[in-house]
Order: structure tokens, then C-alpha cells, then sequence
């Protein structure tokens, strides 16, 4: 399989991680983008032999997301158009230990190829991702609408969403229960399916409430495809079914990281 190809079939995933890491999908495709180039100027920086092509992907954006953090690359693709000190702000919302979390967590990586990824020991990231679990018990309580019509699917997320100490003020099973029940409680965070029991549509209804405020959302479905298109603005946090409770936690905690540094700006 040529480089291209092999790239390609990784991207949407890598979008994906980007994106929960930065919170918004143009500065995590800028950041794709120049780690693409930097592939492509030395095809050698993609090194398969660190876990396999999409660990060798990964590493490929970690060392220039690094380069991101450290300012000039940041201001040579535009990342602090829009704010001129989002890198340090992204540097203080982002630490490695995040990182180590949502890589194991959210992309499935062993603890080994998350380690070739961050160029550090397994010891390493196997105390980073202690650090960043305890992390989670220290957010402010938020309130969570979640939109699932499996009930219990929708039963393990409020038990998750519990267990981390937030609130779920409502479930909604439709695109009109999920748009009234948004309107009523205004949650911090929706957790939604895209999927919904009147065959209408999760993306409708989180399309619907963000009409009417902004609001922090989390798609959670088995469908990822139908939203990793690359053809239209995608969500900043997807998780993919069957999940496990560590990958939820881990992208709810980013989530909401994410939302009150933005209020604090």
C-alpha cells in the first residue's frame, strides 16, 4: 500500500483526536495539515517501526503539535489568528498526562505505542494517565442532557456521568424530547446518539439546541462514519460503540475543560 493511501486511512481518527485536543476542528486540521507536510518533506519522520502506521501517524502531529506549544509553528499556520495567546492557553489546558489519556482511552492505544507516540517511557505514561484519571474527580459539577434511545445504553451513561459527579437533568429519546428537555434544564454538556427511536436524527437535534445556545456536546454512536466525512464541519468530540467507561470519562473531562476555559476567555 502506498504512503498516501496508508495515511488516508487513518486521517478521520487523527481529525478526530485533534480536534478533542484542541477543541475546535481549525486548529486541529491546521495542526493535521502541517504534520501532513512535515511527512511528505521527510518521508523518514514516519516511522512504522514505532508501533505500526497509525502510531507512526500519530507521532508524526505529536512532535508537531509540540512545535505548536512552543509558539513559532503555532503562529506559522495560523493558530493564534483568532486569539493571539491561544498557545499558552492550550499549553495549560492540554498537559501530557491529557494527552497520555485520550490516546489510551478515546484511540485505543496500548500504553507501549502511546509511549512511542509521546517519545517517553511506559512508566511514564502508565503514571500520566493515573494523574490525568484523578484529574476528573477535580472539574466543576456540570449538568448533562443525554440524548439515547437504548435504555441501557442511556442507563450506563448517567451512571458514568454520575460516578464523575455531574448531573443528568434529562434523557431524551427524540429529536423534539431532546430539543424541549434542552430548553428547559440548558445543560452544560449533551452526550448524544445520532441514531434516534423515531428514526429522527441525534445530529438534528444537537443542531436544533445549538440554535438556541452554545452548549458542549459529545456524539457517543456506531455510526462514526456517518460524521468522520471530511465533507462538513465535524464534532469535536466523537466516541464510537461499543465504548468503555475510561474513554467516556476521558473526552467528557476534555469536553468540559475545554467549555470553561472558553467562558474564561
Amino acid at each position: 500500500m502506498s504512503l498516501g493511501k496508508e495515511v488516508a486511512q487513518q486521517l478521520p481518527y487523527l481529525r478526530r483526536y485533534t480536534r478533542a485536543l484542541t477543541g475546535t476542528q481549525r486548529i486541529g486540521d491546521a495542526i493535521v495539515k502541517k504534520a501532513l507536510e512535515s511527512i511528505v518533506a521527510d518521508p523518514a519522520s514516519y516511522d512504522r517501526s514505532v508501533g505500526g502506521p497509525r502510531a507512526a501517524l500519530y507521532r508524526a502531529f505529536q512532535r508537531t503539535w509540540t512545535g505548536v506549544l512552543g509558539g513559532a509553528e503555532g503562529r506559522a499556520i495560523g493558530v493564534s489568528h483568532d486569539a493571539p495567546d491561544i498557545g499558552e492557553r492550550l499549553r495549560a489546558l492540554n498537559p501530557i498526562r491529557r494527552q497520555a489519556l485520550l490516546l489510551t482511552a478515546m484511540e485505543d492505544f496500548s500504553h507501549s505505542d502511546a509511549a512511542a507516540i509521546l517519545e517517553c517511557s511506559i512508566d511514564a505514561v502508565d503514571q500520566m494517565v493515573r494523574d490525568a484519571l484523578l484529574d476528573l474527580v477535580a472539574q466543576t459539577p456540570a449538568t448533562v442532557l443525554i440524548i439515547e434511545d437504548e435504555p441501557v445504553i442511556s442507563l450506563d451513561l448517567a451512571n458514568i456521568v454520575e460516578e464523575m459527579g455531574h448531573t443528568v437533568v434529562a434523557i431524551a429519546t427524540t429529536r423534539t424530547e431532546a430539543v424541549a428537555a434542552a430548553r428547559e434544564t440548558k445543560p452544560g454538556l449533551v452526550l448524544a446518539d445520532i441514531q434516534l427511536a423515531d428514526d429522527s436524527s441525534g445530529i438534528d437535534a444537537v443542531n436544533d439546541i445549538l440554535a438556541e445556545r452554545p452548549t458542549s456536546v459529545i456524539f457517543i454512536t456506531a455510526y462514526p462514519e456517518r460524521l468522520l466525512t471530511g465533507e462538513r464541519p465535524e464534532p469535536a468530540f466523537l466516541v464510537t460503540k461499543p465504548f468503555i467507561p475510561e474513554s467516556v470519562k476521558a473526552v467528557i473531562a476534555q469536553a468540559l475543560l475545554l467549555s470553561e476555559e472558553a467562558l474564561r476567555a
